[in-house]
């Protein structure tokens, strides 16, 4: 299936490093924040539903998901939410932002081996540009890609135009992710081929049933490591 890949493109939170529950933990310290006003599950709700009428405008991250929370803060206690909560919102914010970057297991001995084989590696990633950029640079993996793109969107149209920037041939690319939504339908479209690498957190809105992909031109793995004997 992989035969004529050049470029190998890696999500990069959730396939790379650990995120999303960090995320989780942070929705949960919202939640008790708000427990005064709303049980957590109905907070929950609001939140998400905030968060995805703010996609359009605020994009991915951090920092779009801490002006979320504090739209949902307001929302929740009617705008009665006192100062102090909306001060620790931010201050939860900001730990998130200074989180370690904990790499998931295999990722470095996949990259070397990879690189080794002369295949060309690329991070394609959602999210907030200074945040995504701060994650690389301490992740300590940079050195072994030849293209960084940190994306608004994960659309069709968005990886047509990396790959014409990259000038490759579809059938020249795969990607690799946790997001099937994000990572793999949309390069199945354009002709690409995909590697699914489950994570046992996954945001609601990214959510997608294997059974809901008809095109067969992507594997799923359970490890990162498992990938070397693809190539």
């Amino acid at each position: 299936m992989f035969r004529n890949s050049k470029v190998i493109g890696f999500d990069a939170d959730d396939t790379l490093w650990v995120n999303e529950p960090y995320f989780k933990e942070l929705e949960a310290e919202f939640c008790e924040l708000l427990q005064d006003y709303l049980p957590e599950k109905e907070s929950s709700k609001i939140l998400f539903q905030t968060e995805v009428n703010n996609i359009e405008l605020y994009g991915y991250g951090v920092k779009a998901f801490m002006l979320s929370l504090i739209e949902s803060a307001i929302k929740i206690s009617k705008k009665n939410v006192p100062v102090q909560v909306i001060e620790k919102i931010i201050e939860l914010g900001k730990q998130q932002l200074n989180k370690p970057v904990i790499l998931l297991d295999g990722v470095e001995k996949v990259l070397r081996d990879l690189t080794q084989k002369n295949y060309k590696l690329i991070v394609a990633t959602k999210g907030d540009l200074l945040d995504q950029e701060r994650k690389l640079q301490k992740s300590g993996i940079e050195k072994y890609f030849h293209h960084i793109e940190i994306m608004s969107n994960k659309n069709d149209s968005d990886y047509q135009k990396l790959l014409k920037h990259l000038e490759i041939k579809p059938e020249e690319f795969v990607m690799i992710g946790n997001s099937l939504k994000s990572d793999i339908l949309p390069v199945l479209n354009i002709g690409g081929t995909a590697i699914y690498i489950p994570f046992h957190t996954v945001w609601e809105h990214e959510s997608v049933h294997p059974e809901n992909i008809h095109n067969g031109n992507y594997t799923e793995v359970k490890s990162i490591e498992e990938i070397i004997g693809l190539f």
